[in-house]
C-alpha cells in the first residue's frame, strides 16, 4: 500500500502532508515555493510510493468555486498529465488555514512563529489529509 500526499495549492507556497504506508496517520511534509512543487514531488515520488494525491477544493460558504480555483485548474492538469499513474482527488478545504492558526495557538506557539505562512501551509495540507482520511 502506498501513501496518500496532500497539497493544499496557493500561488506562492505549497503545503504538503503526508500519510504513513498503511494510510493511517498524517502528518505535515513541508512548504513549497510553487514555483518548484513539480520538481520535488518527481524527487519525492522515486523515493516513495504515493497511490493517492489529495488536492485541497477552496469553496464558499455556498459551496461554489472559490476565486482561488481558478489558479488550480491549470496545476490540476499539469499534476495529471506529470503523475499519471496516480489518482488525483479533491477534498473541501474550507477553514482549514483558521483551524491550521487555532493548532498554532493551542500548541503554544509563539506570535512570532504563528507569523510563518510557510508553516500554516503545512498544517492546512495536514488538516485537509486527516479529514480525507475520515472518508475512506
Amino acid at each position: 500500500m502506498g501513501r496518500i500526499l496532500a497539497i493544499d495549492y496557493g500561488i506562492k507556497r505549497i503545503g504538503l502532508a503526508v500519510t504513513d504506508e498503511m494510510q493511517m496517520i498524517a502528518f505535515g511534509l513541508t512548504t513549497i515555493p510553487e514555483s518548484e512543487i513539480f520538481d520535488y514531488l518527481t524527487e519525492y515520488l522515486k523515493k516513495e510510493k504515493v497511490d493517492t494525491i489529495v488536492v485541497g477544493e477552496p469553496k464558499q460558504m455556498d459551496n461554489t468555486a472559490s476565486e482561488s480555483e481558478v489558479h488550480i485548474k491549470p496545476f490540476l492538469v499539469k499534476l495529471g498529465e506529470k503523475f499519471p499513474s496516480i489518482a488525483i482527488k479533491r477534498h473541501d478545504e474550507r477553514f482549514t488555514s483558521k483551524m491550521a492558526f487555532q493548532t498554532m495557538l493551542d500548541s503554544g506557539l509563539k506570535k512570532k512563529q504563528r507569523k510563518n505562512k510557510a508553516l500554516i501551509d503545512e498544517i492546512s495540507a495536514t488538516i485537509i489529509l486527516q479529514d480525507f482520511l475520515k472518508t475512506l
